[in-house]
């Protein structure tokens, strides 16, 4: 059973970001297919335009130093995680792109480690995505989260509700041709009550393994999971000036930590994206005393939610706001 339901107006394109209810499946590979072939327009689109896959996955591709590291890098997540691979190779053949091309773009971080210096450009993957706000106090417990991403990647994305036989469901912000709750950044929950968000925290050359599993598909794993697993942060220029920035505003309310996420006054690393590098097309507020998940497009100051998930239900009845008018938080 598969349906598709679209909500709110999106501030990106003109675009409602559209909700895509999938499964049971008979297995891994139907459910990727049937996502693949309701978003084959999107994922196609993505792959044409997608100037680091044109330009730099694709060639390096070609070259005989790169086969044994894609060779290694899809036996390993082959093993380690063969459902997920599954429905990989379906998203590919339901979109009817090249399965070479949906890898890449599923392990586009790990390969471009091993591209050298002189083979990137302007156009190269960033290592500086997301933005992150997470509150403990006596008033709130909330996350939220910048989605930030190439501009490549603004029009392409969608919500997959999922639904396996084994009882369990999930809703994640995808990516066209990725694993549902992936492109190294997004957010997703499922019915454990467990939501996490993804930040890009690349290894260090010294960490850099050619067969190691790669990030999309820890983070589809994470859809799947009863526990929250440890984070690691990495301080760099960028997250010491948006700390540094954070310090000086207000931090009382939960619209406050969303004008924090929406600030643009360092003009160098602004914690809210405006191009020309990259764009955050929304913010995901995670309520933990409402047991809520809100989806927020445009700059988060100015509050306008597209998308209210209730995160309290086992079987992820859905519990959504319709903004098509426009609500505010």
């Amino acid at each position: 059973m598969t349906s598709a339901t679209g909500f709110g107006n999106s501030s990106m394109e003109g675009k409602m970001l559209e909700m895509f209810e999938v499964g049971p499946c008979e297995d891994d590979y139907q459910l990727g297919f049937l996502i693949g072939e309701r978003f084959c327009n999107q994922t196609r689109r993505r792959l044409v335009g997608d100037l680091i896959l044109q330009n730099q996955l694709l060639p390096f591709a070609r070259t005989p130093q790169a086969q044994p590291l894609i060779k290694a890098l899809s036996e390993t997540n082959q093993k380690k995680f063969p459902r997920y691979w599954a429905e990989l190779l379906g998203t590919a053949e339901g979109s009817g792109v090249p399965v070479l091309d949906i890898i890449l773009i599923n392990f586009r971080k790990e390969i471009l480690q091993f591209i050298s210096n002189t083979a990137m450009n302007s156009n190269a993957d960033t290592t500086d995505d997301c933005s992150e706000v997470l509150i403990v106090s006596d008033l709130m417990t909330l996350a939220a989260h910048n989605e930030d991403a190439n501009v490549a990647l603004v029009g392409h994305t969608y919500l997959i509700k999922g639904k396996l036989l084994n009882g369990l469901s999930f809703i994640a912000y995808t990516y066209a041709g990725e694993l549902s709750s992936c492109a190294s950044c997004a957010f997703g929950f499922n019915s454990h009550g467990l939501a996490f968000t993804l930040n890009s925290v690349p290894p260090t050359e010294g960490e850099i393994v050619p067969a190691g599993i790669g990030r999309n598909f820890v983070s589809r794993d994470l859809l799947e999971a009863t526990s929250i697993a440890d984070a690691l942060a990495v301080h760099d220029e960028n997250s010491i000036s948006m700390q540094k920035r954070t310090a000086v505003l207000p931090q009382g309310s939960k619209m406050d930590f969303l004008s924090l996420l929406g600030d643009t006054e360092d003009t160098k690393y602004p914690i809210y994206m405006t191009r020309p590098t990259l764009y955050t097309p929304c913010t995901a507020v995670i309520d933990l005393d409402e047991k809520t998940l809100t989806i927020v497009e445009g700059n988060p100051k100015k509050g306008k939610v597209s998308h209210v998930f209730s995160m309290s239900s086992k079987d992820l009845n859905r519990d959504l706001v319709n903004c098509a008018e426009g609500a505010h938080l």
